[in-house]
Formats: C-alpha cells, sequence, structure tokens
C-alpha cells in the first residue's frame, strides 16, 4: 500500500485510505496471488526439521475445500469458528475457509487450560471448532457446556465425536464462490488477554486488514521487498503473530516460515532464522531480551534485514544490542487488538529515537487528550488516543456494550497508556494508567527505571512497579532474574540502585529490589505487574 519514499511527511501527506466497499480479507491475502503461478505463500518446519513448502495456489484450494465441507455440516454466514492450533497451515487455512464463508474466525491460544477455554468458547458461540488431539482433549472436559459447539474437527484424525479433518477436505469441492462481504462485516473476534477481569472478544471487521497494512510496512522498513521472507515466535492465537505477521505478509505476497516452539528457545530461534535464511521478524520484547543474553557466535548466518518489536517498551539498552550484534535497528510498533499498528518507527524512513516508540502511520490520527477528551499541549503527558473513524479500530466488544462504551470518550479511542508527543511528532510510551507510580509528588513511569536495570551486566529481565509506602504514597520496586552465574546479595541490590540512581536519576532508584527466578507474564509475554504489586 505504501509507497517507498526517503520523506515522513510526503508519505504522510500523500496517503488516503482506499477501502472497497466490498472486501473480503481471504480474497486479499491469498486468492489474489493464486494464479498458477506456484508463489510461496508458507514454509512449515515440523519439530524434526524437516519442512514442506505451500504455494498460494495450494492454500486457495484446500481452504476452498474447508469452507464447502464446513457449509455442508450446517456453518453459515456471521458463525462463530473457533482456531485452537499451533502455527501449522491447518489454522492459516480455517481462518480462510471462515472468512470465504462470511463466518467469524476465534483464534485460541493452544496452552489455555479449560476455565480459559470455556470462556471465549462459551462467550463468542463458537459453532465449529478445528484443533489437534490435545485440543480434543480439553474441550472434550467441557463439552457438556458448550450448548452451542456443533462440530469439532481435529487435523489429528477422528477422536471421540471429533471429525477427521483430511477427509472433510477429501470429500469437498476445491471450486468455491467467496461470500460478498462488506469492508465493515465482522470477520475476526480475538479476545484480549485478560490481565484484568474477564478476557474481552474484540470484534475486527474486514476492513482491519487494510487498516493494518501502513503499521506493519513501516515496522519492517517498508515490508515487501525483493527477498522478504518473514517469521516470528508470536503465536497465531494473537494479533500480533496472526495479523501483523501471516496475513500482512501474505496481504504483499511475502512467504511465511511458520515454526512455534513450545517455549522460547533463543539458541533454536537464532538457528531457525539463519537455517531458512529469514530476513524479517517480529519479536515481542521479552524475546529480544533473551536473545540479547547469546553470545555473538550464536547468530552466524543470521542476516535480518528487518526487526520489529512491540508490547513493551525496549528502551536503549537494546536498541544498541541489536545494533551491535544483528547489524540492524529494531523498529518499536504500537496498537492494541482494538486498534493496531498506529505508530512505528522506521529506521529506513527517519532516525529511532532510544525511548520512543516511533511516529504515527500514515492514516492514523493521534491524541495525547486528559480525563474529559481535551488534547494536550506538545510535550505534556496524557492519555495515548486514537480518533474515529479509522478503518484499522474494532467494531465493538462481543457481548460487552459496558466495555464498548467505556473504551471511547468522545471521537477518540482511548488505549489506558500514557505516552507524550515531541515537536518531532515521536511518541513515548510511559506505561499503563495503573502502572504509574506516584511517589513523593513525582509521577514515574517504569519503563525507563527497567531498561536501567536491564543495562547492568548481572540483569537478564528486570519488571517494576509501585508499593504502598505511608511517606511517599508509594515507592519504586523492583524485581530483577538474574543471569546465569550472578549471585542475589545485599551488595548487589545496593550495587543496582546506584546503577539507577547515577545515571536515571535521584528519585527514581527502587528502594526495594527482589530477586526472583521468573517475572509472571501474559500468554502475549507482557509482563502482569499486577501480580508484582
Amino acid at each position: 500500500m505504501l509507497t517507498k519514499t526517503n520523506s515522513y511527511e510526503d508519505l504522510i501527506t500523500g496517503f488516503s485510505w482506499k477501502i472497497p466497499p466490498q472486501y473480503n480479507i481471504a480474497q486479499d491475502i491469498c486468492d489474489k496471488w493464486a494464479d498458477g503461478n506456484g508463489k510461496t505463500a508458507l514454509i512449515y518446519e515440523r519439530e524434526d526439521l524437516s519442512a514442506r513448502a505451500f504455494s498460494f495456489d495450494e492454500i486457495k484450494s484446500l481452504s476452498n475445500k474447508l469452507a464447502n465441507a464446513m457449509a455442508a455440516a450446517g456453518v453459515q454466514r456471521g458463525d462463530r469458528i473457533g482456531v485452537l492450533l499451533p502455527q501449522k497451515p491447518e489454522a492459516a487455512i480455517g481462518h480462510l475457509a471462515a472468512f470465504k464463508l462470511g463466518a467469524i474466525s476465534v483464534p485460541l491460544f493452544t496452552l489455555f487450560g479449560r476455565d480459559a477455554l470455556r470462556f471465549r468458547l462459551k462467550d463468542s458461540g463458537i459453532k465449529l471448532l478445528i484443533t489437534d488431539l490435545e485440543g480434543c482433549e480439553v474441550v472434550e472436559l467441557i463439552r457438556g457446556e458448550l450448548p452451542e459447539l456443533k462440530h469439532i474437527v481435529c487435523i489429528d484424525g477422528a477422536v471421540g465425536a471429533a471429525i477427521d479433518f483430511q477427509s472433510m477436505l477429501e470429500d469437498a469441492s476445491d471450486e468455491l464462490t467467496v461470500a460478498p462481504t462488506s469492508c465493515d462485516d465482522p470477520a475476526m473476534i480475538i479476545y484480549t488477554s485478560g490481565t484484568t477481569g474477564d478476557p474481552k472478544g474484540a470484534l475486527l471487521p474486514h476492513r482491519s486488514m487494510l487498516g493494518h497494512m501502513p503499521g506493519v510496512e513501516l515496522s519492517h522498513d517498508f515490508l515487501g521487498q525483493d527477498g522478504d521472507f518473514i517469521w516470528s515466535p508470536a503465536d497465531w492465537a494473537w494479533i500480533g503473530g496472526l495479523v501483523d505477521v501471516l496475513f500482512a505478509a501474505w496481504q504483499l505476497g511475502v512467504p511465511v516460515l511458520a515454526r512455534r516452539f513450545q517455549k522460547f528457545d533463543p539458541v533454536e530461534a537464532a538457528h531457525l532464522i539463519a537455517r531458512h535464511d529469514v530476513k524479517n521478524v517480529f519479536m515481542p520484547p521479552t524475546a529480544i531480551k533473551l536473545l540479547r543474553t547469546l553470545p555473538a557466535k550464536d547468530f552466524k548466518g543470521v542476516r535480518l534485514r528487518s526487526m520489529a518489536s512491540g508490547g513493551e517498551s525496549l528502551g536503549a539498552e537494546l536498541l544498541n544490542w541489536s545494533t551491535e550484534t544483528l547489524g540492524i535497528e529494531i523498529n518499536e510498533f504500537y496498537g492494541q487488538t482494538e486498534c493496531n499498528m498506529t505508530v512505528s518507527g522506521c529506521a529506513g524512513l527517519y532516525k529511532i529515537k532510544p525511548g520512543s516508540i516511533g511516529r504515527v502511520a500514515p492514516g492514523h490520527r493521534i491524541g495525547i487528550i486528559d480525563d474529559i477528551g481535551n488534547r494536550l499541549p506538545t510535550g505534556e503527558d496524557g492519555l495515548i488516543a486514537f480518533e474515529s473513524p479509522n478503518p484499522v479500530m474494532f467494531t465493538k466488544y462481543w457481548n460487552n456494550e459496558q466495555g464498548t462504551t467505556e473504551k471511547f470518550i468522545g471521537k477518540f479511542l482511548v488505549t489506558g497508556d500514557l505516552g507524550r508527543i515531541d515537536d518531532e511528532g515521536y511518541v513515548t510510551f510511559l506505561g499503563r494508567q495503573d502502572d504509574v507510580i506516584t511517589s513523593a509528588g513525582y509521577r514515574i513511569g517504569p519503563g525507563p527505571i527497567e531498561d536501567c536495570l536491564l543495562s547492568h551486566p548481572s540483569v537478564a529481565l528486570s519488571a517494576v512497579v509501585g508499593k504502598s509506602d505511608p511517606m511517599r504514597t508509594q515507592i519504586v520496586k523492583a524485581f530483577v532474574v538474574l543471569k546465569e552465574g550472578a549471585k542475589a546479595s545485599d551488595e548487589l541490590v545496593q550495587e543496582l540502585q546506584e546503577w539507577v540512581r547515577s545515571r536515571l536519576a535521584k528519585h527514581e532508584y527502587p528502594r526495594e529490589i527482589e530477586f526472583i527466578s521468573d517475572l509472571p507474564r501474559t500468554n502475549t509475554g507482557k509482563v502482569i505487574r499486577r501480580l508484582l504489586r
């Protein structure tokens, strides 16, 4: 969608949305490339390192077959189709088939327990679920509580009441007329990670695919260059892995590598990237922090063109590491499931400012506002918000009218994050509104302190929260995971306190430091500071 340029200003002023009234994600990201030329869409690597390539022609044929089979099973327009699978071809095919029928796909995380699955399956009213043997075993425990779930399709063969995925496809035609969906018709329900309260199901329309593209392209220095080939450890149950990587790459005709480790292993990840000559990666901040612990020799053969990251602020330490070790700058991006890929760095177009998450992507309108929706002057701290209408924005929270209403202040979608914009248009993320620490009259964001601690040679991971204090309202408390070989001690506590005091600010150093073995994180890798508090 973007024309490569050397001027950010020209890119912004020359951009306009081109959203066709009739639009279907599956046609745009798959079928338009399936012209019989065998263009590669996906390379799937199995655990034994064997790999299989799929062309767009094959993906179109398989998704057409599945759509016809689901229609024969009674799936209709507007029905919800659950996809409970890791990074596998069948997951992609399942989503495309749902879109082609005008149904609504619901990505689900394979590590969910029965309670998490029960809520999402029941709340969304899933009619047909595509999963594997492990998923079948979990769902069977709660099947009696899911009256709307009519069919389970298992990619590992017929198990109990589950239908065999391959048999469904063998008996179906690959000729299909894609449902004529409006750009505003619902396409996906993606549940937020639910760090507080029940998860919310963000309903995304078909147009949201196009709304993602400018930010995705910027985050990879104009994704779609010759030779681009992308991978991410992020699960396809989340918007970062599914839409920002798989779907966005396919929209541009860029092939995708599918390989999901049960647990992220930085050594295996580096070897995977080298083995397949991956050029583009999306890495959550936690994954980059783990990569940073590896010696330079583990990156032999890694020849990345771009690395994008989002979810939490990276800080100068990780940015410097990437430049020195990988020879590329990390492009941070920003967004939420409800309004994604709205801000991004783009090292090939403008300088990366440490501490900033980039500049607003073309087509989006940002505001830093107060609690009642007034815009704040440049440089002032406030709530990060985005003006509606906007094609990337969600339509509503499924079955949650109150939550939908609370997400908006007037014309602004409010993220719940604090930030500021400088006079060059760079956005700084200061933290979640409820993560800001109030100490002796100062408002302190956890991000800079965590980044400072991370720069210490003994620290592998860190997270900072406010702890109640009768004198100061709150004090800064840090939880620290040490690198292998480092020893916790009172002396190290004092050293880390001085490290922050001398490098950051005297009022921001952690008055308490606790050493722990790991940080509590959501399934998307974000630190759950609520549990630390």
